[in-house]
């Protein structure tokens, strides 16, 4: 979005504030998220890589991250980001129709198949302004997805079993059940 068809009072790039005038939040930052992500009841890091914040966190003892959109006008704030939890399909192939099954029953997130990966992904935009608590909201309904979606592989019943996945990370996607070792 241009500063020409920015809203009234929202393209003064000498003011940072989490909040525009109006009470809303029209750009967000890293920091902002992270906080979200946090109230949320997730631990979250906030690292730098070539030049750009990296956010990742954990939910469901599965790894997420976020992933940046579009740049505000201001250096370091956005206007839309992406959570992000790839998973790698450790043996076989997925069952046709899984994925597509997921998105006739699922909203709010989607999934999609990278090669031997697939990756859980939901979108979240602040233009035109969000209220103070969206954020967290957000975070949220994002963790109930990631929740949903390891439910959903472990109870797939498409006509062959869901191979197993791990995350793209260090952890596991798979928990272990009551009286198995870790």
């Amino acid at each position: 979005m241009s500063n020409s068809q920015a809203k009234p009072g929202t393209d003064n790039p000498a003011t940072p504030a989490p909040a525009a005038a109006d009470g809303l939040l029209h750009t967000i930052t890293p920091e902002q998220i992270a906080e979200a992500i946090k109230a949320a009841g997730c631990a979250v890091t906030l690292l730098e890589q070539n030049g750009l914040p990296m956010l990742h966190s954990a939910s469901h003892g599965v790894g997420f991250q976020v992933l940046w959109g579009n740049p505000a006008a201001t250096a370091g704030q956005y206007l839309d980001f992406t959570l992000s939890c790839p998973l790698r399909v450790q043996e076989g192939s997925l069952p046709e129709g899984l994925i597509a099954e997921w998105h006739r029953a699922r909203r709010f997130a989607r999934l999609v198949q990278y090669g031997e990966m697939i990756s859980l992904e939901m979108d979240v935009m602040v233009v035109g302004g969000v209220g103070p608590h969206y954020l967290v909201t957000m975070m949220q309904v994002w963790m109930q997805m990631m929740g949903q979606l390891f439910l959903y592989l472990r109870n797939y019943d498409g006509k062959s079993p869901v191979p197993p996945v791990a995350s793209a990370g260090a952890m596991a996607a798979e928990q272990p059940a009551h009286g198995e070792a870790a």
